[in-house]
């Protein structure tokens, strides 16, 4: 019998949540075996496209976008039309806001006749962008949310209850390990901190963006440091905030103590060497590196965004702090920093957590009950008429 033949639509390979956890889905669909997994994305570049590559998926083809209101846009669409009726793609499942709107009309287009469209961000886009992407979701059969948060925010925004499905991020949990004394200096200076080989790292992974607020990471590592002067600080991702959050740093005399590792290739690793996980996002859908730190039995202290409480037990497993409040950031972090003991007992039940709910297996389970389900569905109906088809597709530009 012929495999399902599935296809993972990407913005870029760059080292950001939503990319890791499609690519994550990706291996782990190509290594069920069930699927026919290939790969698609809007932009080409990234750290992660090795990854993808690795595994042997075939041709990886970019269509890159300048705008959704351009001849550029109607040209890249009629190409991924062509190339998903080339395949004969039965799934198109796309990632976030620009391959939703992009891959939702070229699958319904090309009569796919399954296509999953994702949330995996709070709501701070602009009403005529959530307006755009509405469009994308009625051209979906499902629209997963990564956090009943999420779910929440797409039927209040007009999405059918009943087409929106909560799939939580999955993690590979093998990789996150905890070291020794001995290795944890190794890892150091190979990571390009060796000046924090016998301090105390607290680490915050996530891109140099607006919205995951570092100011106020760095607000807060000030009070930190004054408290606890073995402590250091290690800010992973890059972005376009770079230059300005090292300035910040030196303002703050922050100078010696923080690292900025940039791209980092190795967060497992990094997170194996760190004491305490930090997010200090304004928004957030259900952030990957919440769970990275649990997997790596960090105890963790994050802003109340997103779905942050649902992952985290309050004074179990971390504590939750309102945005932007670097005064009680810093407060939990002395804490945990205070008390290793208790520290570690929080990280370890975080582990354990981590292994209930996300796991990649749990999330493997999750996608596989939802193809198979929508799959049948569909070979029980006949495809829309064409006429029906312009009809949905015309629905993306009311």
């Amino acid at each position: 019998m012929t495999k399902p033949r599935v296809l993972q639509l990407l913005d870029s390979f760059n080292q950001g949540g939503s990319e890791r956890q499609a690519v994550q889905l990706t291996r782990l669909l190509h290594k069920s075996g069930a699927y026919d997994v290939r790969v698609a994305c809007l932009n080409g570049e990234g750290i992660l496209r090795a990854d993808v590559e690795s595994l042997g998926v075939g041709e990886i083809p970019a269509f890159p976008l300048t705008s959704f209101f351009d001849s550029n846009f109607a040209l890249q669409v009629n190409r991924f039309v062509k190339h998903l009726r080339q395949l004969e793609v039965s799934v198109v499942q796309s990632s976030d806001y620009y391959t939703n709107i992009f891959g939702m009309l070229g699958a319904a287009l090309a009569g796919v006749p399954v296509r999953i469209a994702a949330r995996r961000e709070g709501a701070e886009r602009s009403a005529f962008s959530r307006y755009i992407e509405r469009g994308s979701y009625r051209l979906a059969q499902k629209v997963i949310a990564n956090c009943e948060t999420v779910r929440e925010e797409l039927i209040a925004e007009g999405v059918p209850e009943q087409k929106v499905v909560t799939s939580y991020n999955g993690l590979q949990l093998d990789r996150y390990v905890r070291c020794s004394e001995t290795r944890r200096a190794e890892l150091l200076v190979e990571l390009g901190m060796p000046q924090a080989v016998g301090k105390q790292l607290v680490t915050i992974v996530a891109n140099l963006r607006s919205v995951k607020d570092h100011s106020t990471f760095l607000r807060a590592a000030q009070k930190v440091r004054a408290a606890v002067p073995g402590a250091a600080f290690c800010l992973a991702g890059e972005g376009e905030l770079l230059e300005q959050l090292h300035q910040q740093a030196a303002k703050l005399g922050l100078a010696q103590d923080v690292y900025f590792t940039g791209r980092c290739a190795r967060v497992a690793e990094l997170l194996a060497v760190s004491e305490i996980g930090v997010l200090s996002s304004i928004s957030e859908g259900f952030s990957n590196a919440i769970i990275e730190y649990m997997a790596a039995e960090l105890p963790v202290v994050v802003t109340d965004v997103g779905g942050a409480r649902e992952a985290v037990l309050e004074a179990e497993t971390g504590f939750v702090v309102p945005a932007g409040d670097d005064s009680l950031m810093a407060s939990r972090i002395i804490e945990l920093l205070s008390d290793s003991a208790r520290a570690g007992s929080m990280g370890k039940l975080a582990r354990r957590i981590v292994e209930d709910r996300f796991s990649d297996s749990a999330l493997l389970n999750r996608t596989q009950l939802l193809y198979e389900r929508l799959l049948a569905s569909q070979s029980q109906h006949s495809l829309l008429s064409t006429g029906a088809y312009q009809k949905e597709v015309e629905g993306i530009n009311r």
